[in-house]
Parts: structure tokens; sequence; C-alpha cells
């Protein structure tokens, strides 16, 4: 036990906790106590849940060293399609939250079967696919918002465990423990982690990278079915634009939480922290009213700062094996 909590407090996570905190605690003696509410603290994490959320789909697709710029469009799309079947042709709730689900996990099989069959890289794939279904998004809802659905849903979006912990953000937390499990303890999801982390090693162990694609986008999209779900819960009403500022969070989320660009890593407790960061920036834009570009300023900086802070890492590493090799050939020889 004292072994892991001395690992844990070498980790990035433990950085980024120490920084959720310190956050935290500067934004409550901002807000002369008033973020300690019940209120306040039931809205910032209520809007935290899809945050977390598209983090996430962005973070499965990179550990394949893939991108996924469909994000917004995916998860706005079926959104949009599940307002518009509950308000507008009398489907059933659960039958129309199921087929907005079913619609955003298929778009990300899509995704996959199209990177594999062509051989064209993720970036150039999902770029297409996002052109498409925003396309698609803005046939089906047009220029209007729509919001009458049942009020069963806006309650499930409304609903507070104990008045604190909304239940969205709940789900957003049940789904982020699933895929930890799911990459880290499953045969699918280590064998997706080798190829992104050693495509040539994990083809010649047997692993076939092109179904761990797949599987990567497969899951992607899953995952942000459920965070349309949250979003026509959560939101007065479903239109064209919903989605439309997604695809930034998603990036910064899992890059500060330390996912490599290159592939191989599952970060899905740095991602969620990330998410965490990135809203205690939203939160103190508003608390000292600054204009909304400062969050994007920041967020893109801090991106672009952790990204090279990666990069630097990995040289860092490389050169260490460089150095060690020799070592290991002599040792090898003497013996």
């Amino acid at each position: 036990m004292k072994r892991f909590a001395v690992r844990f407090a070498r980790t990035t996570e433990m950085t980024l906790l120490v920084i959720c905190v310190v956050f935290f605690v500067g934004l409550v003696i901002a807000s002369d106590g008033d973020l300690l509410a019940a209120n306040s603290l039931r809205v910032l994490l209520q809007f935290l849940a899809v945050p977390v959320l598209i983090g996430l789909a962005q973070m499965v697709v990179l550990a394949v060293g893939q991108l996924n710029l469909a994000v917004g469009a995916i998860g706005g799309f079926a959104a949009v399609s599940m307002g518009v079947l509950m308000a507008e042709h009398g489907v059933p709730v659960f039958v129309a939250l199921l087929i907005g689900f079913l619609l955003a996990t298929v778009a990300g099989l899509v995704n996959g079967l199209l990177v594999v069959l062509t051989r064209i890289n993720g970036f150039i794939v999902t770029l297409a696919t996002m052109t498409v279904l925003l396309g698609v998004q803005y046939r089906v809802v047009g220029t209007r918002t729509v919001d009458d659905y049942p009020q069963s849903v806006k309650s499930f979006g409304s609903h507070a465990v104990f008045g604190v912990l909304p239940l969205i953000f709940l789900v957003a937390l049940v789904v982020a423990a699933l895929l930890a499990v799911m990459l880290r303890r499953t045969v699918p999801g280590r064998q997706l982690l080798a190829s992104g982390g050693n495509p040539i090693a994990a083809r010649l162990s047997g692993i076939s990278n092109d179904r761990s694609v797949i599987i990567a986008h497969t899951l992607s999209g899953a995952i942000l079915g459920v965070a349309a779900i949250l979003t026509v819960a959560s939101s007065p009403g479903v239109n064209k634009s919903i989605g439309g500022d997604w695809l930034l969070p998603s990036f910064a989320a899992p890059i500060i939480g330390g996912a490599l660009l290159t592939g191989g890593s599952a970060v899905v407790l740095g991602t969620v922290l990330a998410a965490f960061i990135v809203r205690f920036v939203d939160t103190a834009r508003a608390e000292f009213s600054l204009e909304p570009s400062w969050v994007n300023f920041v967020v893109g900086a801090v991106v672009l700062g952790s990204v090279v802070l990666g990069q630097l890492r990995s040289r860092r590493q490389e050169r260490r094996t460089v150095l060690k090799a020799p070592d290991a050939a002599v040792a090898g020889g003497v013996s």
C-alpha cells in the first residue's frame, strides 16, 4: 500500500489532483463560500458530465494512435435524432434514446471501418464523416430548437442524489469506471493498448491492429451516444449547434490528463481530473466576468504545453534507452 502511494504521488494524476484542489479552494475563496452551496455544487457537477464523456471518447481513440474530429458531429447528430423522435414522432423515451445511442455507436463503427478499409489517416476520415454528419444534423433539425419531449427526460437530467450529486454526473463516472476496467482488465482492452503502443510488436504477437482500431472508434461512438443522452436530458432543447463546441474540450481533457498522441496510453483518471480543471477555468471566467474567449485561449495554451512536455519526456526516455543499450550489449558479451 505504501509503495502504491509513493508511486501515485509521482504520477500525472496526482499533479492534476493537486491542481484541482488548489483551483477549487481558490474558487471557494473568490466566491466567498458560495461555491460550497448545494445548488452551486450541483450545477458545477451537472455541467461536468458531458465534458468527461467527450474526453473519454477522444481518449480511447488516441489510445490506438488515432484522432476523432467527428466527436461533436456524432454526439450532436445523435442528440437531435433523439429529440426529434420523441417530440415530433411520438417515439417512446426508451426507444428514442436507444436509437440515438445506436446511431452514435454505428457512426463510430463506420469511422473505424473506413480507416481500416481505406488505409487513410483517421484525421482525414473523421474530418469527412464530421462534415457529412453536420449536414445530416442540419437536415434533421433545421434552424428550429426541439424541446417538446417528455418531462421525464428533463427530470432525469435535473435529478440530484442528496440534492448535490447530479444523476447524469454519476452516469459519467460509471462510464469512466467501466472503460478503465475494460482497458486494463480485459483482453480486447489490453490488445487495444498494445496496438497503440507498438503496432509492429502487437502484430508479431498475433494481435489484429485493424480490429483494435475498429473497437476504439466503436467505443468512442458508444461513449458519445451516452453523452448525447445526457445532453438531451440536461439541455432545455436540442438544435443544430449541439456538439459544435465539443472538439477542443475532447482533446484538452485526455492530453492534459497525460494521453500520448502516439498511442498506447489509457489515462481515464487523468482525463476525468483534466475535465474538472477545464470546468474550473470556465467557472473562474464566470466568477471574474472575463471574456468567454479567454477560456479557449487558456485551454489551448495548456493543451499545447502538455503536448510539448509529452514530446520532451518521450525524447528523454528514448535517449535513456539508447544509452542503456550498449551497456546491456557489453553485459551480454561478458556472460
